[in-house]
């Protein structure tokens, strides 16, 4: 088969076209052909060895396809639960940038004939993180006022989409005026330059809820945005895992901070059926044929995307 393999950690220089062996389905496994994969930032760290895998090794968390011994259109939830612990397609195993994957039955769902492969591979990884980070964890509520740092993101897309269905009003930001443009055409409640996002938030009196996925370079402002007695929500840190404590606002404002990874299986079912049901919607940047995934590396890591970056696989 045809695949995207690293053989050594690296810039975009280091993704392969190349063949591969095709993969053989172990117990418990089978095999997909898939139609499409979407890229995620960590497909981009993992390729520069943060952290560095075995090699070689085909990267890519999200796909959707057929599975071929049923003929059925399926997508694939990339997490993979081994009791308390999750985790991820294409980090701890082989990925879906690839033409066939072996992947647990348990993790293969049937694909609506609504939903075309290219939504059904972007939406998997992020809906389902920002599910956790949202409603399982966070427990947001009708009503309440989300900011989201840095609207291009596949997590912090999928964040405004869920927080919208839940009845909350949504306060995001971008480095790009375009970005912002069209955050507010999605329906955002409000859009602002990243560096005006505190000052914004403390307008409205502070924010209920904080989505934290930037780190260093925000830290600080999503503590003096967050109303007293309000939440903020982490799942990464883009910009360093570092930043100064600030654990006086912790105390004075008696905040609540949510660490959130990932998601079970129900998470990544609560993320399904709002796709399903039409309730959130699954922004598509842009799509690359799989021979030019560096193309598509080289998008992300310029961060020009709105939404996913989309590989399409031809049959």
């Amino acid at each position: 088969m045809k695949a995207i393999r690293i053989h050594e950690d690296g810039g975009p220089e280091v993704l392969r076209y190349e063949d591969a062996p095709d993969p053989v389905a172990g117990p418990g496994e089978v095999l997909i052909a898939l139609r499409a994969a979407s890229l995620n930032h960590l497909d981009l760290w993992v390729r520069k060895g943060l952290p560095s895998v075995p090699k070689p090794r085909i990267l890519g968390a999200d796909g959707a396809g057929i599975r071929v011994d049923t003929g059925e259109r399926v997508v694939i939830n990339p997490g993979l639960e081994h009791g308390a612990v999750i985790t991820v397609i294409g980090e701890h195993t082989e990925g879906t940038h690839c033409e066939l994957i072996a992947v647990p039955e348990t993790n293969v769902f049937p694909l609506d004939d609504a939903i075309d492969f290219e939504t059904a591979a972007a939406f998997p990884l992020v809906f389902e993180t920002a599910f956790r980070m949202l409603v399982t964890r966070a427990q947001i509520r009708s009503g309440e006022w989300v900011l989201i740092w840095g609207i291009g993101g596949g997590v912090a897309t999928a964040a405004f989409e869920i927080a919208r269905a839940a009845g909350a009003k949504t306060l995001v930001t971008s480095g790009s005026e375009a970005k912002l443009a069209t955050a507010r055409e999605w329906g955002a409640d409000l859009a602002v330059p990243h560096a005006e996002g505190a000052a914004a938030a403390k307008e409205l009196g502070g924010v209920d809820l904080v989505v934290e996925t930037v780190g260093e370079a925000t830290w600080k402002d999503s503590l003096s945005a967050v109303k007293p007695g309000g939440r903020v929500v982490v799942c990464g840190a883009t910009s360093g895992p570092n930043p100064p404590a600030q654990l006086h606002r912790f105390w004075w404002k008696q905040l609540t901070v949510y660490g959130s990874t990932m998601g079970t299986r129900d998470d990544f079912l609560g993320a399904y059926e709002l796709v399903r049901s039409g309730r959130v919607r699954v922004h598509v940047d842009s799509t690359f044929p799989l021979a030019e995934t560096r193309a598509a590396h080289e998008r992300m890591e310029r961060g020009e995307q709105l939404g996913k970056i989309v590989l399409t696989i031809p049959t």
